[in-house]
């Protein structure tokens, strides 16, 4: 087995995971897709499973083992990667099961909804890194919603591709329709990337 799989074993076997698809179930159930509710807890949710890993591993020192095993490129790639691909599968995951618990649970964008997980938990990874803080990881997802929200209604109401809530549920019309959002949200994820893989190579530097 190798990192990448030992790294994504971890992620949707830890309990950060469960506890996650559980808190998103009940949200499913009692208040529905697309609420408020909804909206506002999946950018912290989808951090639990593994956005706060690699910090986890440089904090302890285990860092050292792992990039011994693997090259530093594969390490920080994985890292990210597997982040994303947790918090997108237990969104997905979570619609799944509500909807066998609750029939009324109905979504049918599942494309958006898995790139919007995974995207909201590259956001989380990408600021531990920068912060070195697994509070700021949490909750910083959830800050950057609500100040993208605020923007949106407030100041730019006629660029819908700067509202969050477009990118789980479209509502308008998209360029590309339904890819139009993945591409947005690949682009962005990228420029994570970047950001995270330069953090974390200066961080392994002084390990």
């Amino acid at each position: 087995m190798n990192t990448f799989e030992m790294d994504l074993k971890r992620a949707l076997l830890s309990k950060g995971f469960v506890i996650g698809l559980i808190v998103e179930i009940l949200i499913l159930d009692k208040s529905g897709f697309a609420t408020d509710v909804y909206l506002l807890f999946m950018p912290v949710v989808v951090a639990f499973p593994y956005a706060t890993a690699w910090l986890n591993d440089y904090n302890s020192g285990y860092i050292k083992l792992y990039l011994y095993r693997t090259g530093i490129g594969a390490y920080i790639f994985g890292k990210f990667v597997v982040s994303a691909i947790s918090g997108g599968t237990m969104l997905v995951l979570s619609i799944i099961i509500a909807g066998w618990i609750n029939k009324e649970v109905q979504v049918t964008a599942l494309a958006t909804v898995f790139a919007s997980g995974c995207f909201w938990a590259a956001v989380a990874t990408t600021m531990s890194a920068v912060t070195g803080s697994r509070y700021v990881a949490y909750g910083g997802g959830f800050v950057i919603y609500y100040m993208l929200v605020i923007i949106y209604e407030r100041y730019f109401t006629s660029l819908y591709c700067l509202s969050p809530d477009e990118w789980i549920c479209p509502a308008h019309t998209w360029v590309f329709g339904e890819y139009g959002v993945l591409l947005l949200l690949l682009g962005i994820a990228m420029v994570l990337y970047c950001v995270f893989y330069r953090v974390v190579r200066r961080c392994i530097a002084r390990a």
